[in-house]
């Protein structure tokens, strides 16, 4: 989705009292969007949608149309950083197959500060380097294949501590519908 198409949507939804803009508290002229009590109730009905989607509609298309930027963002909100090791951890992903711009990703999980993510590399050692084509990393984020089958293959390379590369398919951030299964 372009920039101007996602600022045309988001206008919408807000207009639609499905969503509402509010300051980030401790950060001076930042804003998000929230759900409004609307759009809490509209939950059900995408979720609903959503599993509908993974059991009965044919995956390959998905795996066809491919942003980085929103597979990230996706595993950010839903990483679990409870089985990762209780410190600041840092995991860089290559996607091989991506242009310059848009290759690398950094995922900053912190105890205290909850989950980064960053498009730019910000200094930090790096924990876990995480080496994949964006195909790859998208059909594991959406329950179709997994980090050992994938690793085993060699379509995904992890290097780096054995904690975070033994625990990574627990912590790492899947699509809320990855657990239902396919139907069809």
């Amino acid at each position: 989705m372009s920039p101007a198409l996602l600022s045309k949507r988001l206008r919408e939804l807000e207009t639609a009292a499905v969503i509402c803009r509010t300051d980030v508290p401790g950060e001076p002229g930042t804003q998000e969007y929230r759900l409004t009590k609307a759009g809490e109730d509209l939950k059900p009905v995408i979720m609903s949608i959503g599993i509908w989607g993974q059991r009965w509609v044919e995956a390959a298309p998905s795996l066809d149309n491919l942003d980085p930027g929103l597979l990230m963002w996706d595993m950010r909100r839903n990483l679990d950083p409870r089985p990762m090791p209780n410190r600041k951890s840092v995991i860089r992903i290559l996607f091989r197959d991506q242009p310059p711009a848009c290759r690398r990703w950094w995922l900053i999980v912190s105890p205290e500060e909850g989950v980064d993510l960053c498009s730019t590399d910000l200094g930090f050692d790096v924990d876990l380097y995480v080496n994949c084509d964006l195909r790859c990393l998208t059909a594991i984020w959406m329950g179709l294949l997994n980090v050992s089958s994938e690793t085993e293959s060699g379509a995904l390379e992890l290097i780096g501590d054995s904690r975070l590369t033994a625990s990574m398919q627990s912590w790492l951030g899947l699509s809320p519908f990855a657990p239902e299964p396919k139907r069809v």
